[in-house]
């Protein structure tokens, strides 16, 4: 098997793909169903609030108050579930028969949709029932079945899900219920301890140790927001929706994702920070459903070819590649092409740090906003709207860099552009043709790719494009603004 057939990642489908890999497991996470929904079957905790942690007893104390609050949850899938999911186990049989693809890391799989349902894990974060865990947990579920580790067993109800950051709050109806305290993951360090407590393989109330790998990954593709904690403490198929706790036995983080070889833990594994899931649960608690900031820009990247083409020093900020109409940015004033370079006071680095802070700020918060608009540093102040339904509010997408050589175009009319998803009234020329030996063709650049801009300079014809191209200059850095699939595009190239 080669190094790249090799690399394997479990999903939330992971069983699908990964039940090969596993199959000399005697037991998995799935194979655990309750007796019963009773809730009386079992006795009372003796204690309901986590004693902190003393310094003679370590680790084990820990353990010891944190393990009574996290729960087995096993979720039956409906029908219409199961049958979702026997389409993906084809998409995924495929995916991981093309070694050239990329591969990301995703949710370690819990088994879905065999009669018995999903099994994972789940955190109590109040007393009275309520329970934080992995949207993958519990999507699709017909019937939750929660399960402590003294034996008392709930039916839990959905109170609301986030498929954005893969969380989930769910609730039992009970009371004076062992729970885990919220900690503060941004005081959190590289290099400092902490403890995984969850079901892998149905091996209820398992700690793992191990350290802070790394704060802040991004861009993993397993959700749309990411801010992940990677730890190397154990974390297995079973372990979704655990608890990441500090030394103080304090929650920090819910184990979402590995990255593995086999199907199982290979070192690296991945929570949501409490400071992206606390907000998300007084939401959800409060609301039912998740409010997020939102400014209504697209953005992307900078390189260092666009750091120059926007007289930047740095290739710091987030560059606006699109401004939605009636958005809170274009009533304070962005444009398509400025740099916000600092937000709320504090600096821009990239997109996603941007994304970040957005998402996170209050609606009707009035934010001061730093932007650079042809090389000159302005000041401008945005009131943060509530983001709709599925409108992203900040989308990172990656710069590439191509040459115009090699590109056929012809005009764009306004049906072609209705057929391609674009407003009627988008002006530019359509990519037609890319010669597959070219620059541009090992760029990425494809056929459907509208050229609406070249150096800031409008293109609304075939004879537009011709003049302007033909003007460009050996070793001249050319700005693109393009159309692709709907969303704007800056590209700084070099002929």
């Amino acid at each position: 098997m080669n190094g790249s057939l090799a690399r394997r990642i479990q999903t939330r489908l992971g069983w699908l793909a990964g039940a090969a890999l596993l199959s000399a497991l005697a037991f998995w996470a799935g194979d655990y169903t309750p007796a019963s929904l009773a809730s009386d079957a079992a006795p009372q905790l003796a204690s309901t609030t986590p004693a902190p942690p003393v310094a003679g007893n370590g680790f084990a104390q820990i353990a010891k108050s944190v393990t009574p609050a996290v729960v087995n949850i096993t979720a039956t899938a409906s029908r219409t579930s199961r049958g979702r999911e026997t389409d993906l186990r084809d998409q995924m049989e495929e995916f991981f028969g093309h070694p050239g693809r990329p591969r990301g890391p995703v949710p370690p799989g819990e088994r879905h949709g065999d009669g018995h349902g999903g099994v994972g894990s789940g955190v109590i974060v109040s007393p009275d029932g309520y329970i934080v865990t992995n949207n993958h947990v519990v999507e699709g579920a017909q019937e939750l079945a929660v399960t402590l580790p003294d034996k008392r067993e709930f039916r839990g109800k959905i109170v609301g899900t986030d498929p954005k950051t893969d969380l989930a709050v769910i609730k039992v109806d009970g009371h004076d219920l062992p729970f885990v305290p919220w900690g503060d993951s941004s005081q959190l360090q590289v290099g400092e301890y902490v403890l995984a407590v969850g079901n892998p393989f149905g091996l209820n109330s398992t700690v793992t140790l191990g350290i802070v790998s790394a704060l802040g990954r991004g861009r993993m593709g397993i959700t749309q927001y990411e801010d992940f904690i990677q730890t190397d403490a154990a974390i297995n198929p079973g372990n979704s929706g655990g608890a990441l706790v500090n030394q103080a036995g304090k929650l920090v983080g819910i184990n979402t994702a590995i990255i593995s070889q086999t199907g199982g833990y290979q070192g690296v594994g991945f929570a949501v920070p409490v400071s992206m899931a606390r907000p998300v649960y007084d939401s959800l608690v409060a609301t039912g459903k998740v409010v997020r900031g939102y400014l209504g820009v697209g953005i992307q990247d900078l390189n260092q070819e666009l750091a120059k083409s926007f007289d930047l020093k740095e290739a710091k900020g987030a560059l606006v590649s699109n401004v939605a109409e009636d958005s809170p940015a274009e009533q304070a004033g962005l444009k398509q092409g400025d740099v916000i370079v600092g937000y709320q006071g504090a600096p821009i680095e990239d997109a996603v740090v941007l994304q970040r802070k957005v998402t996170r700020t209050p609606v009707g918060t009035k934010v001061p906003v730093q932007v650079v608009r042809n090389g000159k540093a302005m000041d401008l102040t945005v009131t943060v709207g509530e983001q709709p339904g599925d409108v992203r509010v900040a989308s990172a997408e990656p710069a590439t860099d191509h040459a115009l050589a090699g590109l056929a175009v012809q005009g764009l009319d306004p049906k072609t552009a209705r057929d391609l998803g674009l407003s009627g009234k988008t002006q530019g020329v359509l990519v037609v043709e890319v010669d597959p030996d070219s620059v541009v063709a090992r760029a990425g650049i494809a056929p459907g790719d509208v050229i609406r801009e070249i150096n800031k300079q409008p293109v609304k014809s075939v004879q537009e494009f011709e003049k302007i191209a033909s003007g460009l200059k050996k070793d001249q850095h050319i700005l693109l603004l393009v159309n692709r699939h709907g969303a704007s595009l800056f590209i700084s190239v070099k002929v």
